[in-house]
């Protein structure tokens, strides 16, 4: 794999190489004993083929963000809500007497 990795350093780095077709590429990566997988994707055009031997693991993404502002969307939207009271700092309790 550090081949394959090493070799698709080596293309994206040479301008001649980037740009070149799967034809131009075919006996350049033959030459430097490319994987299957790569000659395989190179001549299909379809990185995916690449998936298996680079150790593809799909990266989902998360369903929470943590966009700024994000948590005070969500305090407005409660405070809207009918169903939620709103907050009010308990009182002191006068009844008790005071230390001194």
């Amino acid at each position: 794999m550090s081949d394959t990795i090493e070799l698709l350093n080596a293309i994206g780095q040479d301008a001649t190489l980037r740009h070149a077709s799967a034809d131009e590429l075919a006996p350049i990566l033959e030459q430097a004993k490319a994987s299957e997988a790569l000659k395989s994707a190179v001549a299909a055009g379809d990185s995916s083929l690449l998936f298996e031997e680079l150790g593809h693991k799909p990266n989902h993404a998360p369903q929470i963000t943590n966009a700024p502002g994000h948590e005070e969307e969500e305090e407005e939207e409660e405070h809207h809500d009918g169903d939620h009271k709103p907050h009010h700092p308990s009182e002191p309790d006068h009844h008790k007497p005071h230390k001194q």
